[in-house]
């Protein structure tokens, strides 16, 4: 499985940024795939994953009302849309993939392929 992350970018508080995450190397029907980011100095966090199967979307407490996750399955891409960025929506973005949640769908160890990584940086 590979993953390419990109979309980020410099922007101003209250834009908006759409990350793109490109899966290839196998069939995704039965997977997650999740964004995480992790800012300098900080943990890595979940902030939104989608099911490949049925298309249901999570969202981390930072994303909800803000951030919207989406797949297109001919391009075999997910997406993350981030409307209304903040300054603390700073990191670098990483989408990931997992064969299956058992635990916990934020939690990064479900994940087990893992795309380098978007810089977005937001200025206030």
């Amino acid at each position: 499985v590979q993953l390419q992350a990109f979309g980020g970018g410099l922007v101003q508080a209250g834009g908006s940024l759409r990350l793109s995450c490109a899966a290839s190397g196998r069939t995704f029907s039965s997977y997650y795939i999740g964004w995480f980011r992790q800012a300098p100095g900080e943990e890595r966090e979940f902030v939104a994953a989608i099911s490949w199967s049925d298309d249901s979307p999570y969202y981390g407490d930072s994303a909800k009302g803000r951030f919207t996750i989406s797949r297109d399955n001919a391009k075999n891409t997910v997406y993350l849309q981030m409307n209304r960025l903040r300054p603390e929506d700073t990191a670098i973005y990483y989408c990931a993939s997992s064969p299956g949640i058992v635990t916990g769908i934020t939690r990064s160890d479900e994940y087990d392929h893992w795309g380098q990584g978007t810089q977005v940086t937001v200025s206030s």
